[in-house]
Parts: structure tokens; C-alpha cells; sequence
């Protein structure tokens, strides 16, 4: 009976994942993920990654892989280079005074309506930049995952294979 589980929760869990995809689905996965985890779509990557793999039925955990490879200690300086290459790209300077109303923001408390309103009036004019610079990050970022994630996948599928023949050679001995 319990061999009966454990099969049925493998099954299952290979379902959900979906991990006995071919090496070009996972590293298209993995480009995936780390397409939404440096997209503007801040926030909301998670769930738009796990709806993506569900309805194109690709691995789970790759995608996730890629989503978090955006870590928290580059996200600040990751959309900043973006939306200054956005910035550069639509003419678009910082607002006048920016420095000022950011520190004077500041001063206020983040409880406060007066401090948000105040942070979207003054990041209003950075939202097209932010937008156009990081989807030309997120793609160039992808385009770059999904050649090294296939050369992974193939290199440990590789390995994998050659432990696997030792280790029956091994068991005839």
C-alpha cells in the first residue's frame, strides 16, 4: 500500500512539475522565467510565471529558477540601469527638483497618503523609461538564458547518463 503512495505522489509531482520535458522545453522554461523576473511586471512575477507554465505546460520549476534569479541585492540597480537606458531612449530626463522631493519625501511618514501620493507624482514621469528600459533588459537577459540553460541541461542530462551506465555496470560486477 505504501509503495502504491509513494508511487502515486511521483506521479503527481512529476505532473505538477513537469520535469521530463526535452532539453530545449527546460532551458525555454528557464528563459521564460527570467524573462517575467526582469520585467517591469514587478511584483505580480510569481503569478504570472506559474499561470504561464501551466497553460504552455512547461516545467514548473524552471521557470520558477529563472523568476528568482532576479535576487533581491540587483533588483535596485538592475532598474535603474534600465529605466536610465529607457530614460536615454525616449529623451526623457530626471523631473526637476528630483533629488529634493525624493529626500523631502522621505521626511514624511510611509503611512502616510501625502508620501505616496507625492512618490507617484514625483515617479509618474520615470513610468514609460521603467517600462521600455527593462523589456529590452528582460529580453536581452533572456536571449542570453536560454543558450547557457540548454548547455546545462544537456551537460547534466549528460553526466547523468554516464552515472547511471557506471553504476549498472557496477551492479553486474
Amino acid at each position: 500500500m505504501i509503495h502504491l503512495t509513494k508511487s502515486l505522489i511521483r506521479r503527481w509531482l512529476d505532473t505538477l512539475l513537469h520535469i521530463h520535458d526535452t532539453p530545449e522545453r527546460t532551458a525555454a522554461a528557464f528563459a521564460l522565467g527570467v524573462f517575467l523576473g526582469f520585467s517591469p511586471f514587478l511584483g505580480f512575477h510569481t503569478i504570472v510565471a506559474i499561470a504561464l507554465a501551466f497553460v504552455l505546460n512547461l516545467n514548473r520549476v524552471a521557470v520558477l529558477l529563472g523568476v528568482y534569479s532576479n535576487l533581491p541585492w540587483i533588483i535596485g540597480g538592475y532598474y535603474t540601469s534600465t529605466t536610465m537606458l529607457g530614460a536615454a531612449i525616449v529623451h526623457k530626463g530626471l523631473p526637476s527638483g528630483f533629488r529634493e522631493r525624493l529626500v523631502a519625501l522621505f521626511e514624511l511618514s510611509i503611512s502616510t497618503q501625502a508620501f505616496w501620493h507625492g512618490l507617484a507624482d514625483l515617479l509618474k514621469p520615470l513610468l514609460a523609461p521603467f517600462i521600455i528600459g527593462s523589456l529590452i533588459g528582460c529580453t536581452l537577459l533572456a536571449a542570453i538564458a536560454y543558450p547557457l540553460a540548454l548547455a546545462f541541461v544537456r551537460k547534466r542530462r549528460h553526466l547523468a547518463i554516464i552515472q547511471h551506465r557506471h553504476h549498472d555496470q557496477k551492479s553486474e560486477s
